[in-house]
């Protein structure tokens, strides 16, 4: 089966272009980036179930680009490139990637790849070992057991995060419950204080982030998030 979101990251536009429109065909929404940057700038650069990567890219070149994405995520990865290097292979999985496919390619084959992939992560994907909230003990705790501590505001954060199930949380609700009220052009305290957090999750696990921007609404702890 294939994923459901899927970011493509290639600098050819007929390429992209035409293999984009065949996965759409097959259900999965696709979203186009020419350039590694543009895709790092995008408000769900991590957020995507499966990434197709070229490695030869305009910005971070596309080894480099597998490193950043796999410390935020653990989606699926496909390279699909035509760089002529004899370890090449070796690079793109050292990295990070799941499979390589080397140029030219047909898209059918881009396709099984991706189907394989995404299954064999399903049934070995951690993401139904849940993060557990401890609001007595005031930590975060990781899936490998790394334990986050939590100060009165990120212990508010997460408070909105349990309640809201899996659900996005708005900016202002998350302000209401820290008890934020902006004046003016005045800068938004909310922005700090998620980056912090942000922050410290990255420091204490090696597990993939769970806390993402969700465009036009807020914020959305993606994995399961057990309260104890």
């Amino acid at each position: 089966m294939l994923p459901k979101t899927l970011a493509l990251i290639d600098d050819d536009p007929q390429y992209t272009e035409f293999l984009s429109h065949y996965l759409q065909q097959r259900g999965t929404a696709v979203k186009v980036f020419g350039d590694s940057h543009l895709l790092l700038a995008d408000t769900n650069a991590y957020g995507y179930d499966f990434y197709v990567v070229d490695l030869m890219l305009p910005g971070i070149d596309g080894i480099n680009l597998i490193k950043v994405l796999r410390m935020r995520t653990t989606a699926g990865m496909l390279v699909v490139s035509g760089r002529p290097a004899p370890d090449v292979f070796e690079q793109a999985v050292g990295a990070g990637a799941d499979m390589y496919l080397a140029k030219p390619v047909n898209f059918e084959q881009v396709a099984l790849a991706v189907e394989a992939v995404s299954r064999r992560a399903t049934m070995a994907s951690p993401a139904h070992t849940p993060w557990q909230f401890d609001r007595r003990g005031r930590q975060l705790i990781a899936p490998d057991g790394a334990r986050i501590d939590l100060s009165d505001s990120y212990l508010a954060i997460l408070e909105c995060f349990s309640e809201a199930d899996g659900e996005p949380v708005t900016r202002d609700a998350l302000r209401a419950r820290l008890g934020i009220a902006l004046e003016g052009n005045a800068t938004d305290p909310l922005n700090s204080t998620i980056f912090r957090l942000r922050r410290r999750i990255e420091k204490a696990t090696s597990a993939a982030m769970p806390l993402h921007a969700k465009s036009g609404v807020g914020y959305v702890f993606r994995s399961p998030l057990k309260s104890i």
